[in-house]
């Protein structure tokens, strides 16, 4: 857990992709990628197929977050939502997703149930129930190195500087890290640098087709932030690729076209660890 807070020391940006299972994050890490965020809308589109309204439960988080965390070695960000709840829900959230090996858990100032960030009719709890939350999830965390990342919502809902305002309070709790979400032009980006970008972490959100403008990392970086998240992109490209698969197979009867755009058995083998599996299998077998 210590690296991620240590790796936030760091100017340069911490680019963070979004998975929903532990296959996903062992392709992160394959990759080179030195985090990987373990998206609350993930779960909810592939273990529930249904929207990011605030359906996924505490505990189907907590179960696809132990697996990913058991399959690599980068820590995993942890999206929370709310809470689940009220405060005693949240130090409930908060010491499971620790014990689970998290490295960092993102709590939000929606009303429960929520919904995703770039979806309308959002609502809001006032600052002071969000600072308590916050409050009570500093207070169940067991390692100072386990962050807290705080989410407002303001900017779609009431504009920049309700959200900004709202960032500041959410810092002076001892939030670890500041994540504004939906920022919704370059100019708010450039804002929200300026205002906090030399005195906390801050994180943002790339959402394709969302309302905050797709801008490199390099870029983003330049402005102040140090992560940034792509919670789903992994997700949209697997259904498309998936889609057209399944309408290649539909359509022809066979997958043999299909094989230039997979990986080979061997492939998803190696990738699984199936030699590691084998050594193990060896030293256990019992000889005649």
């Amino acid at each position: 857990m210590s690296y991620l807070r240590e790796r936030l020391q760091q100017k340069s940006i911490l680019i963070v992709p979004g998975v929903y299972d532990a296959l996903l994050a062992r392709l992160v890490e394959a990759v080179g990628f030195e985090a990987v965020y373990l998206s609350g809308a993930g779960v909810s589109y592939t273990q529930l197929g249904q929207p990011d309204l605030g359906l996924v439960t505490m505990t189907e988080m907590v179960e696809r977050l132990q697996t990913i965390t058991h399959s690599v070695n980068i820590p995993c960000i942890a999206d929370a939502d709310t809470g689940y709840g009220n405060y005693l829900n949240i130090i409930r959230a908060v010491r499971a997703y620790e014990q689970a090996g998290a490295a960092a858990i993102q709590l939000e100032d929606q009303v429960f149930p929520k919904r995703c960030g770039h979806l309308s009719g959002k609502q809001l709890i006032e600052t002071d129930e969000m600072v308590l939350r916050l409050r009570a999830a500093l207070d169940a965390r067991q390692d100072s190195s386990f962050l807290i990342i705080a989410r407002t919502d303001a900017c779609s809902v009431c504009g920049l500087d309700e959200a900004l305002r709202r960032g500041e309070r959410y810092l002076a709790a001892g939030a670890d890290v500041l994540f504004i979400e939906s920022p919704p032009s370059i100019a708010a980006l450039e804002r929200i640098g300026r205002e906090f970008g030399q005195s906390a972490p801050l994180l943002v959100n790339m959402v394709e087709g969302g309302l905050t403008p797709l801008v490199p990392a390099h870029e983003l970086e330049q402005l102040g932030f140090r992560i940034v998240i792509f919670p789903n992109s992994l997700t949209r490209r697997i259904a498309r690729a998936a889609l057209e698969f399944l309408q290649r197979l539909k359509s022809t009867g066979s997958t043999e076209s299909c094989l230039p755009d997979m990986l080979t058995f061997f492939e998803l083998n190696q990738l699984l660890g199936l030699d590691y599996w084998r050594a193990v299998e060896e030293r256990f077998t019992l000889r005649a």
